[in-house]
């Protein structure tokens, strides 16, 4: 069951995959799209990877905050290695490197793995909760641009804002109240033999554990100042590669231009493709066309740009910290079932 379950759930995102990596190559030259890359202002794009690698600096940074509870002091170098072997994976296989992670860094600081892979939980609300709050704000400020993406948006708009504040509503109430959830969980398994219980009980009170920065406020500042930081620096991701092209010079694109693409880009990497393959080119491409007038050779460059210096990035480096933590690929396959 569990292998038709892999070969269906890998079998889906190879399907995305090349859906959407033609939907954005369609009707582009090949030939035009190399001029396009050979042609840009290469220092530019070495900024960018390094301001991609303190994004993921400043996630490992975040992480000791949320890891407090589990353990005070977390190395701020094992964090990082662990996240980047995390994105290592997902690159290859989408979402497993989320359950690697926390699997890492219990071998390197010698900490519960079930703990630590509930503050990787925390880290996707808070994500989501950052994200919604930059999203509210954009739809506020700019709604235009939403409407022009999706011509549908303007009538559905109210819709779309109450379930955008109810999603955010929600996640804070799960991430100050998650001990009530986990509490009410295990009353559940009651229903379960008493073998099976035990153990399950066991794991939610680890699980559960790595939710207790909720009962630390002390540290909710630092944690809130590095959320913004972390979508900060990708929004800053997005804005660096404009100077790479003298098209998007004229065009006038600017840090909201950025902030837009940002956030279509984030829903691309909701779709579970590796590494937003194809989703990320797609739609970032079609922002570029549809709401800044950009042509579809540069749009394309520029998301084929963007998207493969950061995967060259996370892989180089997730490699690194795999060969040097001596992680092995048989460990990683079994955490993944």
């Amino acid at each position: 069951m569990k292998k038709s379950q892999s070969f269906l759930r890998y079998g889906i995102s190879f399907v995305l995959t090349v859906l959407f990596m033609y939907l954005a190559f369609r009707g582009v030259k090949l030939s035009a799209l190399w001029n396009s890359l050979v042609n840009v202002n290469w220092t530019w794009i070495v900024l960018l990877a390094v301001v991609t690698i303190l994004s993921h600096l400043a996630r490992a940074w975040r992480w000791q905050y949320l890891l407090y509870p589990v353990k005070e002091k977390v190395s701020l170098r094992n964090s990082f290695s662990a996240v980047m072997i995390g994105y290592m994976v997902n690159n290859v296989l989408p979402r497993v490197g989320e359950v690697v992670r926390p699997y890492v860094l219990g071998n390197l600081e010698g900490i519960s793995k079930s703990a630590a892979l509930g503050t990787v939980v925390i880290e996707r609300i808070l994500d989501m909760i950052t994200f919604f709050m930059i999203l509210l704000v954009m739809l506020f400020v700019n709604s235009r641009s939403f409407g022009e993406l999706f011509p549908s948006f303007a009538s559905l708009e109210p819709v779309f804002l109450f379930a955008v504040v109810a999603l955010f509503v929600m996640l804070v109430v799960v991430f100050f109240k998650a001990e009530a959830f986990f509490a009410m969980v295990k009353r559940l398994t009651v229903i379960l033999p008493a073998r099976f219980r035990e153990k399950i009980d066991a794991q939610f009170s680890l699980f559960a554990s790595g939710f207790s920065i909720a009962n630390h406020p002390g540290k909710f500042f630092m944690i809130i100042v590095t959320s913004f930081v972390i979508w900060g620096l990708y929004t800053l991701a997005m804005y660096i590669p404009f100077g790479a092209y003298h098209v998007m010079e004229t065009h006038a694109l600017g840090f909201g231009s950025a902030t837009i693409l940002m956030v279509v880009s984030t829903v691309a990497f909701v779709f579970p493709t590796p590494s937003g393959f194809g989703t990320y080119h797609s739609f970032t491409s079609y922002a570029l066309v549809h709401l800044f007038g950009i042509d579809p050779v540069t749009a394309l460059s520029y998301s084929v740009l963007t998207h493969e210096s950061g995967f060259i990035v996370t892989t180089v480096i997730g490699l690194y910290y795999f060969l040097r933590d001596q992680v092995r690929v048989s460990e990683v396959v079994r955490e993944e079932v």
